[in-house]
């Protein structure tokens, strides 16, 4: 790559929370930002705060579930800004209850979005990575996978994201594409919010009686994750690749 070319990123989930600070991040270091979300109109805050730094930056609408919508969307970034090369899979959804109440519906979405999604935008997305010799794949896990009451489907959904992960790195490194996972601990997030909501708590005493079992003894911002994304997806990282970085504040017991 010449010195004046643009590597293409592209964010999923991006309209807001750890997504949005990520596109942001990525636009901070450089990157054209594909800006990927279900609603298109929904990301147009985080294409502006891009824009308005000076920037490059484009909102796409997109179901990462739907194949058809994937090949797409991934195309039109192609053409738009360039062959993405960066992909950042952090579109998720919480369909949370105890196993006896979840519903298989509950668990289809759950799996669809964030292991179907990851699964087809990587597929879309590596293509133009082997064409150029370099990619960057980050998928979004969260330390949920390691078990998590009232999270069967999404702890499951993320542990699956660590083994695509380590698979990914060890199918795609010899064509200059690294791939690796961000395990998220306590986030203050909208996700973070509605997990508060359903367990009855108001989310600023969610928040102070999480902090107080983090070692650093506060919780985690969307900007922790995202600087830990810009390193995975950055020049210095090629020899860093099918790891899981458990980004929590401290060791997860």
């Amino acid at each position: 790559m010449s010195s004046t070319e643009q590597r293409v990123a592209v964010v999923t989930g991006a309209a807001r929370g750890i997504g949005a600070a990520t596109a942001v991040r990525l636009a901070a270091e450089g990157r054209a930002v594909a800006v990927i979300d279900l609603d298109e109109a929904a990301c147009k805050d985080t294409v502006e705060a891009i824009t308005s730094a000076g920037g490059k930056a484009i909102a796409v609408g997109c179901d990462v579930a739907d194949e058809a919508q994937v090949e797409a969307a991934v195309a039109r970034i192609a053409d738009e800004l360039g062959a993405p090369t960066i992909l950042v899979n952090n579109a998720g959804v919480l369909r949370d209850n105890l196993l006896f109440k979840m519903s298989a519906l509950d668990w289809d979405t759950v799996m669809n979005v964030h292991l179907r999604g990851a699964f087809l935008m990587t597929k879309a997305c590596q293509k133009h990575m082997v064409d150029a010799g370099f990619g960057r794949v980050v998928n979004l896990s969260s330390s949920s996978a390691l078990g998590n009451r009232g999270q069967a489907n999404y702890s499951a959904a993320k542990a699956g994201l660590q083994g695509f992960t380590k698979t990914l790195a060890k199918e795609l490194g010899k064509f200059g594409i690294t791939a690796n996972a961000v395990a998220p601990g306590f986030i203050v997030t909208e996700m973070t919010k509605s997990t508060a909501d359903r367990v009855g708590m108001g989310f600023e005493d969610f928040q102070n009686a999480a902090a107080t079992m983090i070692p650093v003894q506060r919780v985690g911002n969307p900007d922790d994750i995202a600087n830990t994304i810009a390193f995975f997806t950055g020049e210095a990282a090629g020899f860093v690749s099918g790891q899981v970085l458990y980004v929590a504040g401290g060791p997860l017991d």
